[in-house]
């Protein structure tokens, strides 16, 4: 796609991706059904939290779910560093890692409000932006590449 058709579109250019430390923040209260028999929060439920978050996030920046285009999780994974327990609320930080021309790492950070700065665990997501009709990747709408770039 040339850079005019690009811009006509509304769409980033390659010059356009780059690193950005946008991040996004959400709280979730935890439930006493999201325990395991040890009585830690299942390991499930921490990619839960990620979903939760991430979802937030892409809301707050006007991602419309019934657009033909959108965002689909391309890979996850989390390191868990301590048991979550009930009661508790967890803070569930996604920072942007790297912007590519239509895929996007996010490092995530979960950790309890009532105690700011202690990681719970450690995420990442890979998402990708596509055309749900074609199935086929796409570039960043401007629009939302501009918002998760911070500006």
């Amino acid at each position: 796609m040339s850079t005019s058709v690009a811009a006509a579109e509304g769409r980033a250019t390659a010059q356009e991706n780059v690193f950005s430390g946008a991040s996004f923040e959400t709280t979730v209260p935890l439930r006493w059904g999201d325990m395991d028999a040890r009585q830690h929060l299942n390991n499930t439920l921490y990619f839960r939290l990620m979903e939760e978050g991430r979802i937030q996030a892409f809301r707050r920046l006007g991602v419309n779910d019934l657009s033909p285009e959108g965002i689909i999780l391309a890979s996850i994974s989390c390191d868990f560093l301590r048991s979550l327990t009930y009661p508790s609320t967890a803070r569930v930080q996604h920072k942007v890692a790297r912007i590519g021309r239509s895929s996007l790492d996010l490092e995530v950070l979960i950790e309890r409000t009532e105690e700011p700065g202690v990681l719970y665990a450690r995420g990442r997501e890979v998402l990708v932006w596509v055309n749900y009709e074609s199935g086929k990747s796409a570039p960043w709408p401007a629009q939302v590449l501009q918002r998760l770039q911070g500006k």
